[in-house]
C-alpha cells in the first residue's frame, strides 16, 4: 500500500489470528496510512508469518487468494476486524471473508487457497521472517530498522521520520 518510490518502507509481518496484530491493524495503521501513506512518505508491505498453527496458515493462504484478485487489502480489513478472530478461520469462514473482502471469483479464490503456489508464497514469507530474526508476531522493518510488536504511534512515528531523514539525506 502507498507510491512504489516512497522513501520509507515498512514492511510488516503478521499472523490474522494475533491479537495484537488485530489492534495494529485497527488503532494504528489506519492513523499511519492517514499520516504518512497518503503523503507519498511510507509504502506498507505485508507479509504472511502465520505462527499459531493450521488456522493461521490457512488464512494466510487465503489472503493470498484475495490478492490475486486485487483484494488483499480488503481481506486484511475483513480479518483484522472486531470480533472476526474469534469466529476462526475455517474454510467456510474464509469464503465469508472473501466475500466480505469484495473477492469477485469464488471458485477460483478456493482453487487459489489450496494451491501450491499459496503454500510456497506464505512459507517465502516465513522464512523471510525467520532469517530476519523475527519470533513473534507483529514484526516490523522500517527501512530495515527492526521494530518489534504493536508499539504505540509515536514509536513508529519516530522510527519513519528518521528512516525519512536518513533517505532524503543520502538523495533518495
Amino acid at each position: 500500500m502507498g507510491r512504489a518510490d516512497a522513501p520509507v518502507v515498512m514492511i510488516e509481518y503478521a499472523d490474522f489470528q494475533c491479537g495484537y496484530c488485530g489492534k495494529f491493524a485497527r488503532d494504528t495503521e489506519p492513523e499511519l496510512i492517514k499520516k504518512y501513506v497518503e503523503d507519498g512518505t511510507l509504502r506498507i508491505e505485508w507479509r504472511n508469518f502465520p505462527i499459531f498453527g493450521e488456522e493461521s496458515e490457512a488464512a494466510a493462504r487465503a489472503a493470498w487468494a484475495a490478492g490475486r484478485q486485487g483484494r488483499f487489502w480488503e481481506f486484511h480489513a475483513a480479518a483484522y476486524a472486531q470480533g472476526a478472530k474469534e469466529k476462526g478461520f475455517g474454510e467456510d469462514r474464509l469464503q465469508a471473508l472473501a466475500r466480505e473482502a469484495g473477492v469477485a471469483d469464488p471458485g477460483r479464490f478456493a482453487e487459489d487457497l489450496d494451491s501450491d503456489a499459496a503454500r510456497q508464497a506464505v512459507r517465502k514469507d516465513q522464512e523471510e521472517a525467520y532469517g530476519l530474526g523475527a519470533t513473534s508476531t507483529p514484526s516490523f522493518l522500517i527501512n530495515g530498522r527492526p521494530v518489534a510488536g504493536a508499539q504505540p504511534m509515536e514509536t513508529f512515528t519516530e522510527a519513519i521520520e528518521a528512516a525519512k531523514q536518513a533517505a532524503e539525506g543520502n538523495g533518495r
